[in-house]
């Protein structure tokens, strides 16, 4: 893989991360990252999740609200996140302060969501036990006789959070696990771009 060196860094992380981003067009599920965040115990847990928008504010994703995931977030404020390219040797790691976007972003992206994710997010306990797969289907079955043919509003406990990022290192990977490693962290509203070892 080429080198990564410091001359050939953006001086945002958000333009470096558009820049890898618009080289992973061909990664199968470019869109594809970890989420990380610590339980009440301090315990770390982790799921993949799906990037939905990046820009200056920082990076967005969607989910229940009602699950572990959510509460977690909301009680730790915080969170983290890794984007993997493997057929790039490519990944990204980020950092930083978390909150729920506002209804009206929650909205606009529900509504592109195809019918079946639609009534997914309304029928889906997430994160809570399940009899077996038949009581998941009748709950389908049941929000599908609610909403027959028609739009599918965004429930209340389904919507998206926003991780503004306080660090952010780009990991190129490299022969003999000498890999290239500048992270980006925020200092006096400027960034600091630090090269890591391998």
């Amino acid at each position: 893989m080429p080198r990564l060196d410091r001359g050939s860094l953006a001086a945002d992380p958000i333009a470096q991360f558009g820049t890898w981003w618009d080289a992973a067009e061909d990664v199968p599920l470019r869109e594809a990252m970890t989420l990380s965040t610590v339980d009440s115990g301090g315990a770390p847990d982790a799921r993949m999740v799906l990037l939905r928008g990046f820009g200056p504010d920082g990076f967005r994703f969607f989910t229940n609200y009602a699950s572990a995931k959510a509460a977690q977030l909301d009680a730790a404020g915080c969170g983290a996140l890794v984007v993997y390219w493997r057929e790039q040797d490519r990944q990204v790691r980020i950092r930083g302060r978390v909150e729920r976007t506002s209804a009206a972003d929650s909205d606009s992206y529900f509504a592109t969501r195809s019918r079946d994710s639609q009534l997914g997010a309304w029928a889906s306990p997430q994160s809570r036990p399940l009899a077996d797969r038949d009581e998941l289907d009748r709950r389908l079955a049941a929000v599908e006789e609610r909403f027959p043919g028609e739009e599918v509003p965004r429930p209340e406990h389904w919507g998206g959070y926003l991780v503004r990022h306080e660090a952010v290192e780009f990991w190129q990977g490299q022969v003999g696990r000498l890999h290239d490693r500048f992270v980006y962290v925020r200092d006096a509203g400027t960034w600091r771009i630090e090269r890591l070892g391998p």
